[in-house]
């Protein structure tokens, strides 16, 4: 027996008096994000010529020389603002591919200037081209996302039947980042190897808004998918009839965004919402492009990964223990990816230890 069909829902019967509308909203989100990890989102309020001219700006971006954008490639902030270049990203759980897609980075809301000290390379401040036109729609079309967003987590609390604010007293200062996304043409070589755009993986985050994307040509005009193998597929929650899952498009209807749960909800919800399983396909057409974007809904760092505690049973908390710092899984993440170098894991323990000898070396013979 297949799984049910992907929910959408309305953020207009979220934020309806009415309690009827209310319920299915919720109970949407409910099957969503337990079943399949997603739910499709209408009424989101992203602006669609906003994000059409974000992608202009990108594609012009992306075109312009290699030595250019290298100056935006930031390894010393982790990648978490400005340019990352092909190759660089990797799946934890993949077959040793980097991602083949080149990225941009920016925070579409104020960072917490505390956290800014205390994890500089994920609360760094936004970076920015020379050429004028991207800053504008990025940080338009992120707002607009990370609002949808909010209004998501009060309906999956309602959801689960917790306060309102349960998940959202949780984000306010929390490192939340907007990526665009331009997955590079493929070859002949390369379909017949398989290879993928994105690898198979989890988000680490709270949740993940994505707005949908556009392919490019060979021309680099926007065009139609060029076949149906290509773009987002998730996989759901495995059950006795699909042990590993079942695999779903990840097209939402038109007029619709993505909404997808990472893992760091999975955890505060003791695993009753499921991280969502996605890879991104590449078209068996060599020379086509594809645009996407993606906004990162985070925790703050301060707050504790663990199960909350209207949630909690002896099995999730044998599953997520133990209770861990967002800000220190965000590192060790970063880590797992390949983006922040193995030296970052020394940080999260003492790093005074050499104190003692210095001391000792100032002692008279």
């Amino acid at each position: 027996m297949s799984a049910p069909a992907i929910p959408t829902v309305d953020l207009d019967d979220l934020a309806s008096e009415d309690s009827t509308r209310r319920h299915r909203a919720a109970e949407a989100l409910r099957i969503g994000f337990g079943t399949h990890g997603l739910v499709y989102v209408a009424n989101h309020g992203v602006d669609a010529p906003t994000l059409t001219r974000l992608y202009d700006e990108f594609a012009a971006f992306t075109a312009r020389p290699q030595s250019e954008k290298e100056l935006l490639n930031r390894p010393d902030l982790w990648f978490q603002r400005g340019y990352t270049p092909p190759n660089t990203e990797k799946a934890v759980v993949s077959s040793s591919q980097p991602d083949f897609k080149e990225c941009y980075f920016a925070a579409p809301l104020a960072t917490d200037p505390e956290c800014q000290i205390q994890y500089p390379q994920i609360y760094a401040d936004n970076i920015w081209p020379a050429r004028p036109g991207l800053e504008e729609p990025y940080l338009e079309v992120g707002g607009q996302l990370h609002a949808a967003g909010e209004r998501l987590l009060v309906g999956a609390a309602l959801a689960l039947g917790l306060a309102e604010d349960a998940f959202t007293s949780r984000i306010g200062g929390g490192p939340h980042v907007f990526r665009l996304l331009r997955y590079l043409p493929v070859t002949d070589s390369q379909i017949g190897a398989g290879v993928v755009w994105g690898e198979e993986h989890t988000d680490f985050n709270l949740l993940t808004l994505l707005p949908g994307g556009r392919f490019h040509d060979l021309e680099g005009r926007p065009c139609a998918p060029p076949d149906d193998a290509s773009g987002l597929f998730l996989r759901t929650r495995p059950s006795a009839d699909h042990p590993q899952g079942e695999k779903v498009r990840g097209t939402a209807p038109p007029g619709c965004i993505v909404a997808q749960v990472g893992q760091a909800l999975e955890i505060l919800t003791g695993g009753a919402f499921l991280a969502t399983p996605h890879v991104i396909t590449a078209p068996r057409t060599p020379g086509y492009t594809r645009l996407s974007a993606a906004h990162f809904v985070h925790l703050h760092s301060h707050q504790i990964l663990f199960p909350l505690p209207e949630l909690r049973s002896a099995e999730n908390l044998r599953a997520y223990s133990p209770p861990v710092l967002a800000g220190t899984y965000a590192i060790k993440t970063l880590v797992d990816i390949q983006l922040a170098p193995r030296e970052a894991l020394d940080r999260l323990g003492y790093r005074h230890y050499d104190r003692l000898a210095d001391i000792r070396a100032r002692e008279s013979p």
